[in-house]
């Protein structure tokens, strides 16, 4: 073989592997797994699929997201810790952050912000760059976009009317202490459990209630255990999509670009599924069989301010104090 037709040769064979690349049949540069609690037919995990259809996008390949639903890479606190570690990348997260930054208690102060207006301006606000800087440099976790979530309603065997009816009640939460302090104050008996155990544990007894917003309700099939849903509305928050520090610092500057505009593009599909589900999904459980009760909040309301502002941190009691001014 000539040296000329060895020469034609590799560059037609260097252009078929162009091509058979261009069909995204070649391996990503970097390979990133993003874990949350979320089962596939929630918005979350939509969206999240979103960012990974995004990132794969404008980074043209380079980087993939590998989406797992319903916990399947962990518990939302082992894929902190694992974040931190650099063992894991990505997951959605909230409130549950306050365990390393005080400040992230604020995603979810009970009756603190009354509507999803109120929402989006403390997060794109100074009170919400606060937020995000001191998850950055405490808890070591970046915050790339955030979703803001429906209000959160607890269910339960029994309907709750008011206050009063909620003492004795043996109720899930989240690892949250202002959570654990709100529910205990109004009398009831909040035990902290992981997401992917409230089901089992609402069906055997351990527990009777819970508390979340409709989108989870019915991607969790709460709707199997429960037959109430109490419109206490006590919490309006918002979760973050997150990244590791460790491993956001391994992406060349420009696939971190490429990253944060994906985020972003996530978001604002998020928010469409996230309004568009609000509509239907009393309807949705409603089928399934749930009954909505009105209730009357203020009895909570009170009691959360009251409990809020006794238990928190010295440094959080005047941002808290405005919120409940506002």
């Amino acid at each position: 073989m000539s040296r000329t037709d060895w020469t034609m040769r590799r560059t037609l064979a260097l252009a078929s592997a162009a091509f058979f690349c261009a069909g995204a049949a070649c391996a990503a540069d970097v390979t990133l797994k993003l874990g949350h609690v979320a089962n596939e037919d929630n918005s979350w995990h939509k969206a999240a699929l979103k960012f990974a259809q995004e990132v794969k996008t404008l980074t043209r390949g380079q980087v993939e997201v590998k989406v797992f639903a319903n916990e399947a890479l962990g518990k939302e606190m082992d894929l902190i810790n694992g974040m931190q570690l650099g063992s894991a990348d990505m997951t959605l997260t909230g409130e549950s952050l306050q365990n390393w930054a005080p400040k992230a208690a604020l995603l979810a102060i009970p009756y603190a912000f009354k509507s999803l207006a109120e929402v989006d301006k403390a997060v794109t606000g100074p009170l919400g760059q606060e937020i995000k800087q001191e998850v950055i440099e405490r808890a070591k976790v970046i915050p790339l976009a955030y979703f803001a979530r429906g209000p959160r309603n607890l269910t339960s065997r029994t309907p709750i009317r008011s206050v009063d009816d909620v003492k004795g009640l043996k109720m899930r939460v989240p690892n949250v202490p202002v959570f654990m302090q709100f529910w205990r104050s109004v009398g009831a008996q909040p035990t902290p459990m992981a997401f992917g155990d409230v089901f089992t544990a609402l069906q055997t007894g351990v527990v009777e209630a819970q508390e979340n917003p409709l989108a989870l309700v019915k991607s969790a099939r709460f709707f199997e255990v429960q037959k109430y849903v109490n419109r206490t509305e006590h919490v309006r928050s918002w979760i973050y999509l997150a990244m590791g520090e460790k491993s956001f610092n391994q992406l060349t500057a420009d696939q971190k670009t490429a990253v944060q505009e994906a985020a972003q593009r996530a978001q604002a599909y998020e928010r469409s599924l996230m309004l568009a589900d609000e509509q239907k999904l009393e309807a949705e459980l409603k089928a399934k069989g749930m009954i909505f009760v009105e209730t009357d909040p203020s009895g909570f309301a009170k009691k959360a301010r009251e409990a809020v502002l006794a238990a928190a941190k010295a440094e959080l009691k005047p941002v808290i104090a405005k919120l409940y001014a506002n």
